[in-house]
């Protein structure tokens, strides 16, 4: 980032509720998008606001876009704890899944969710507007 950008881009506006695919959770890494999206324990949290951690040069950047989850739970920031593919973390321990509930809390509290991370095959949901104005409501 060059000094002359020192003025903070504006905040995005609000992202609608939506579900993700793997495939779609993958376009909001900060760099193709500026918004930066991942996911925790199959929910999907906007942490563009925490980009100096997720962006591309920050020292989470690697979860920018990606299911987060693996990673969280093993402490590991490198390309091993990525899976391209749907990850149902079946195979992680009991600290470690609590590991992973403990990480989704806190990003609940710090960020934004914005829906689910769809398993193969899963439909997404419809929410509707209403359901998006109720959640203002209650996080004030």
């Amino acid at each position: 980032g060059g000094a002359a950008r020192r003025g903070e881009a504006a905040p995005l506006p609000r992202m609608k509720r939506r579900d993700f695919s793997l495939e779609q959770l993958r376009e909001f890494d900060g760099a193709r998008n500026p918004r930066i999206l991942l996911a925790v324990n199959g929910k999907v949290f906007d942490v563009t606001k925490g980009s100096k951690f997720y962006g591309p040069e920050g020292p989470y950047g690697i979860f920018a876009g990606r299911d987060a989850s693996r990673g969280l739970a093993t402490f590991c920031l490198d390309k091993d704890a990525l899976r391209d593919e749907y990850d149902d973390l079946s195979d992680l321990n009991a600290v470690q899944m609590e590991s992973v509930r403990e990480w989704e809390m806190q990003f609940k509290e710090k960020y934004d969710y914005v829906g689910r991370l769809l398993k193969p095959g899963e439909e997404p949901s419809e929410y509707t507007d209403e359901e998006d104005t109720k959640d203002h409501t209650k996080q004030e």
